[in-house]
């Protein structure tokens, strides 16, 4: 035990003698809050802006008519199925009432009648997993050109601002609010959207 004591002192020793060591040795122009290498050759400093991309979608009219446009689709699908959803229940309904009054003549035209209801179930259920494919490939269609328009428009936006970096929000834990861009984006990004569609 004294034998880890004493190894773990001599560690502690030789780590506060090199932070001694580099701390003094260090040129005077890296101070604290000063910048290092290049920097100090004269080229500019680090800059960082960030986007609040939710903030951003929520506003940017592309993307709010793209929204509109798949909420009717949604809505045309889901009347689509609705509907024949609705005629198949009323059919099975009804045949499951003429069965217990034993409304059919024979038992052939009722085994008959049941397997046409069958196969409209069975198209009934691909139909709604053919419109939900179909949903989902226009959702991920509109958020990938969401995306691209998003993209090309901020590295526009970037060759006069001459940001380092711009970050999603989303992966910030702590920033400035002065190196907050969003409402110039959308701004930029509104504006061109805007003067496209007057084309």
């Amino acid at each position: 035990m004294k034998n880890t004591s004493l190894v773990l002192i001599i560690v502690l020793f030789i780590a506060v003698g090199v932070l001694y060591i580099l701390h003094f040795s260090g040129s005077k122009s890296n101070g604290p809050g000063k910048k290092s290498g290049k920097e100090g050759n004269g080229s500019s400093a680090l800059t960082i802006g960030y986007i609040k991309v939710d903030s951003l979608v929520v506003n940017y009219d592309f993307a709010q008519e793209m929204h509109d446009g798949f909420t009717k689709q949604q809505e045309a699908f889901t009347k689509e199925y609705g509907e024949k959803r609705s005629l198949f229940e009323s059919q099975a309904a009804s045949f499951q009432e003429k069965v217990q009054r034993g409304g059919f003549l024979s038992q052939d035209r009722a085994a008959q009648e049941r397997d046409r209801l069958v196969a409209e179930e069975q198209k009934i259920t691909k139909l709604d997993q053919e419109l939900s494919q179909k949903l989902a490939q226009i959702q991920s269609e509109n958020n990938k050109q969401l995306l691209d328009s998003i993209m090309n428009y901020v590295k526009i936006f970037n060759k006069d601002k001459k940001y380092s970096y711009i970050l999603n929000s989303s992966e910030l834990l702590v920033g400035d609010e002065s190196n907050n861009i969003t409402k110039e984006v959308l701004v930029g990004l509104n504006a061109r959207y805007t003067k496209s569609k007057s084309k």
